[in-house]
């Protein structure tokens, strides 16, 4: 993959519990696109990964979201898992964080259940998305459009629905990532 991305900083927000090949995989393509990628979390050294329903490896954390700004980067990347989510958007700071790059229509990319931490930012009106088919209300009833698809693309809103559409995922990331800022962003926040 050419380097697309030298120069970007892409932040992934993610905490215990997030669903592993959700945040080794697009980081992955991410770095391999020439990102610099930091992954963020509200506190901690590490974070739990798990596969499924099974815990699998700790993941070290770069920065604590008290030690970045939204400002120091370019875009933000949600990984999924029912447990991470679920935490994140209880965390104000996690929040405010998410709020900060869609205020800067910055891309940002979420996937499987990383959308619930978009709803709780109140980021999701006007938009079409995709995600964990648990959500489709959720997300609905936050005033998005739900769909069933391996990838939607929404000005600069890259949203997936599980690790089978990682590959179709990381691609529109990378792809919404280089094109940077998108002005027409829909912005409810």
């Amino acid at each position: 993959m050419a380097q697309e991305l030298n120069n970007r900083k892409v932040a992934i927000l993610a905490t215990d519990g997030f669903e592993q090949v959700e945040l080794t995989d697009p980081k992955k393509a991410l770095e391999q696109a020439g990102a610099q990628v930091h992954v963020i979390a509200p506190q901690g050294k590490s974070i739990q990964g798990w596969n499924h329903h099974d815990k699998a490896d700790q993941i070290p954390v770069d920065r604590t979201l008290d030690q970045v700004s939204p400002n120091d980067y370019d875009a933000l990347m949600l990984p999924g898992g029912p447990l991470n989510p679920d935490q994140l958007r209880m965390n104000h700071d996690a929040v405010q964080f998410v709020k900060a790059f869609f205020k800067a229509a910055k891309p940002v990319a979420a996937i499987c259940h990383g959308p619930w931490t978009l709803v709780e930012a109140d980021v999701v009106k006007g938009r079409t998305m995709t995600s964990w088919p648990s959500l489709k209300t959720d997300l609905r009833n936050a005033g998005a459009t739900w769909v069933d698809e391996e990838v939607v693309v929404d000005q600069g809103l890259v949203t997936s629905r599980n690790p089978h559409d990682l590959p179709a995922f990381n691609n529109k990331m990378v792809e919404e990532f280089c094109e940077g800022k998108h002005p027409a962003q829909p912005q409810s926040v």
